[in-house]
């Protein structure tokens, strides 16, 4: 991976780094150059990671860099590394969501994403007929069966709401479902799933 912006811009003025030996001042150039040796396969992997395209990251890395190059005076030189990887990742971030807004969909995956309506009408038909046989069964059982299995089965209420409308005991309403169950898998010649 070469970066070529180098050459391009204007130098600005000499930046003052700390290292370990004392205070030195070099060109912008220079610590860009020093930046770019030592952080590019860094930066380049973070750019990757986060994008998955090599063309993009390899783009975004160099943006990367130019920014670092253009706030170079305002750098504390505290921690580089760190600076650096937040300034990709922050161009990353900011092209995944510029990507995101530019995607039209086409018109195969826009109906790949469009949930199909299978309800055809002999479905729907076989969904009213198990519906009604169901009811029928409800309410063939005997007075305190018949209320618990309407609601959960049919009106399909879960055991916590049964109780909260009824004002029934929970450990009552569960003992009354389960023997509903057993009843009506009696009712249904133990074909059904209840």
């Amino acid at each position: 991976m070469i970066f070529i912006f180098l050459k391009t811009f204007s130098p600005l003025p000499r930046y003052n780094i700390q290292d370990g030996k004392g205070a030195g001042t070099i060109n912008a150039n220079e610590q860009l150059e020093q930046m770019i040796d030592k952080y590019q396969n860094l930066v380049y992997s973070i750019c990757y990671r986060l994008t998955g395209d090599y063309f993009e990251a390899e783009d975004l890395a160099q943006d990367t860099f130019l920014s670092a190059y253009k706030n170079l005076a305002s750098f504390d030189g505290q921690n580089e590394r760190a600076w650096l990887c937040r300034i990709a990742t922050n161009k990353c971030i900011d092209y995944l969501k510029r990507a995101g807004r530019r995607s039209v969909p086409t018109e195969d995956s826009f109906f790949v994403t469009v949930p199909a309506d299978s309800r055809s009408p002999e479905n729907t038909a076989l969904d009213h007929a198990i519906r009604e046989e169901l009811l029928r069964c409800c309410l063939s059982l005997s007075p305190p069966y018949r209320d618990v299995a309407l609601d959960y089965f049919y009106h399909e209420l879960s055991i916590q709401e049964i109780a909260g409308k009824t004002g029934r005991n929970l450990k009552t309403l569960q003992t009354q479902l389960y023997r509903a169950k057993a009843i009506l898998r009696k009712l249904y010649g133990k074909e059904g799933t209840l």
